[in-house]
C-alpha cells in the first residue's frame, strides 16, 4: 500500500476564510515496501495519488493541552470536549476541532490538539475532492526526532502533574501577594526541548503568493518546539531563533534542527541551516518518514476517514463504472424480456400445431383443453376398439410380469389382483424374491414397488 506524506503550510491569521488557498506543498511518495518513489513540491490538484495520505499539520495551527477528559466516547465526548478547554482558549471553543491523543498521560490526563475547525475542514475537503480518500493528519511536532525515551517523558509528565497538584493545594503564606491564594504551578525546567526550523514562512494570501518582493524582506522562519509530549509553533525572525529558544527553555537542554533538502527550495532559497547557526540538519525525507508511524490522528469525529462514503467526489470518480453497470442491467432486462416474448410466441405456435393435429385426426372433438392428453386418450380408445391390448390392461401387464420373474417360479405366485390399472402380486411365503426383480420389471416397461406392511408388490405400466 503506497503512502503519500504532505507537509501543510500554516494558516495565515490575517487572511479571511473566503481567500484561503494552499500553495505548492512538499511531498514524499512511498511504495508499499517503504521505498521512496517520488519527492517534490506540487499544487494540491497535481499531487500523486496513493492508497493512504498523511498530512503533517503545521505546529502554529495546533494548540496542545493536557487535560482531564471525562470517560465518554463518540458524539458525547465530542460535545464535552469544548467545555474542558473553554477556560484556556481565547477563540470560541465551538469553532475549534478538538482531537484526543489515544495514548493517555500520567494522572489520568489526555493530550488534546485544538485546531480551527474551518481551516481544518478546508484542508480535509480539499484533499478529499482531489481524490485522496484514505486521509490522516498528524502534528508535525510528533514527526521530530525525540529528545528522551518515552519512559523518561512519561515520568516527567507524572512528576509535573503531582507537583502541580501539590502546589495548587498549598495556600500562600500570610504577608505574601497572590491573586488566587495558591502558589504558582511548578514548571518542569529540566524537560528537554526539541526545536526545528521548518523553513521560511510561506504566505497564503492570494496577492502575496507570487510576490517577488517577499524574498528580499526580513526572513521569518517556522519554528516547531516540542517539550515532553506537547508541542507548539512560532513564526520568528531567523536571527531571533537562538534568543527565543533561550527564553523559552531557561535551564532546560535544547536540541535544534533545521529542515534540509526541502523539495522546491533548491533554486531560490538558502537552506535553513544557513539561516540559523548551530542547527543540526534534518532532511525532509527523515521528517516525512516519521509521519506514518505517528498514532495521533487528528482526523477524528466528523473528520474521520470513511472511504466507503459515497459523497460527490466519490460519485464523480465512479461515474463511468456506474454508467456501465446501469447499461448492463438495462441490456439484461431488455434481453430477458425479448427472449421471453420469443419463447412465448414459439409456445403458442406449438400449441396451435398440436390443436390442429388433434382436430385433423379427430374432427368430432368439440372442446380442446389439453391437446396431447386428449390425443392420447383418443388413440387408446381406438386401440381398444380395434381389439389391441392397452399397456395398462391386465393381460399386457401380466405378460410383461411373466417375462420379468427370472428365477422366481411361476407357481410361486399366491394371488393376482387387478384394479385401477395396476396389478397387486402376492408371492407365497416360502418364495424368496431376489433384489433384481425391480430392475427386470423396469427393463420390460413396468414399475414395481413392495408394500413393507403386507409384502405385496404393486406393478404398474411404466411407459
Amino acid at each position: 500500500m503506497s503512502t503519500l506524506i504532505v507537509l501543510l503550510p500554516p494558516r495565515d491569521p490575517a487572511v479571511p476564510s473566503q481567500e484561503w488557498q494552499l500553495p505548492d506543498m512538499p511531498f514524499l511518495l512511498l511504495d508499499k515496501a517503504g521505498r521512496t518513489q517520488r519527492a517534490g513540491r506540487s499544487a494540491l490538484a497535481l499531487l500523486p495519488r496513493a492508497s493512504s495520505t498523511v498530512l503533517m499539520v503545521a505546529a502554529r495551527d495546533l494548540l496542545m493541552l493536557a487535560a482531564t477528559v471525562p470517560p465518554l466516547k463518540g458524539p458525547r465526548l465530542r460535545q464535552a470536549l469544548p467545555n474542558v478547554i473553554e477556560d484556556q482558549l481565547i477563540q470560541d471553543p465551538q469553532t475549534c476541532h478538538i482531537a484526543l491523543d489515544p495514548q493517555p498521560l500520567a494522572a489520568g490526563r489526555h493530550l488534546l490538539a485544538i485546531v480551527d475547525r474551518g481551516w481544518f475542514r478546508f484542508v480535509v475537503e480539499g484533499f478529499q475532492a482531489a481524490g485522496h480518500r484514505n486521509l490522516r493528519a498528524v502534528p508535525v511536532t510528533r514527526c521530530l526526532p525525540p529528545a528522551v525515551a518515552a519512559e523518561t517523558a512519561d515520568a516527567l509528565e507524572e512528576a509535573v502533574a503531582l507537583a502541580n497538584a501539590d502546589a495548587a493545594s498549598t495556600r500562600v503564606a500570610p504577608g505574601t501577594t497572590g491573586a488566587t491564594g495558591a502558589t504558582p504551578a511548578i514548571v518542569p525546567a529540566a524537560t528537554p526541548i526539541v526545536a526545528a526550523v521548518l523553513g521560511r514562512v510561506v504566505p497564503t494570501a492570494p496577492a502575496l503568493l507570487l510576490d517577488p518582493a517577499l524574498d528580499h524582506a526580513t526572513p521569518r522562519v517556522e519554528l516547531a518546539i516540542v517539550r515532553g509530549t506537547q508541542g507548539e509553533g512560532l513564526a520568528v525572525p531567523a536571527a531571533a531563533v537562538p534568543a527565543t529558544l533561550g527564553a523559552l527553555a531557561g535551564a532546560a537542554p535544547v536540541t535544534l534542527y533545521a529542515l534540509t533538502d526541502l523539495p522546491g527550495n533548491e533554486p531560490r532559497l538558502t537552506s535553513n541551516g544557513a539561516l540559523v547557526s548551530g542547527a543540526q540538519p534534518l532532511t525532509f525525507e527523515a521528517l516525512a518518514r516519521r509521519a506514518p508511524e505517528c498514532r495521533f490522528d487528528l482526523c477524528q469525529f466528523e473528520f474521520a476517514s470513511q472511504p466507503w462514503r459515497l459523497d460527490r467526489a466519490t460519485l464523480r470518480h465512479l461515474r463511468v463504472p456506474l454508467l456501465l453497470a446501469v447499461a448492463s442491467l438495462v441490456v439484461a432486462i431488455v434481453g430477458a424480456n425479448v427472449q421471453w416474448m420469443m419463447l412465448a410466441r414459439e409456445r403458442d405456435n406449438i400449441n396451435a400445431q398440436m390443436t390442429e393435429l388433434l382436430l385433423n385426426a379427430f374432427p368430432k372433438t368439440t372442446v380442446v383443453l389439453d391437446a396431447p392428453d386428449q390425443m392420447s386418450r383418443q388413440l387408446q380408445q381406438l386401440r381398444v376398439a380395434a381389439g389391441e391390448l392397452s399397456p395398462d390392461d391386465f393381460l399386457s401387464i401380466a405378460d410383461r410380469l411373466a417375462r420379468s420373474l427370472g428365477s422366481i417360479p411361476v407357481n410361486g405366485i399366491a394371488a393376482l389382483d387387478y384394479h385401477d390399472r395396476r396389478l397387486d402380486v402376492t408371492f407365497k411365503p416360502e418364495v424368496k424374491v431376489d433384489a433384481d426383480l425391480g430392475k427386470r420389471l423396469a427393463r420390460n416397461g413396468l414399475n414395481g414397488a413392495i408394500d413393507s406392511n403386507t409384502g405385496k408388490w404393486t406393478i404398474r405400466n411404466g411407459q
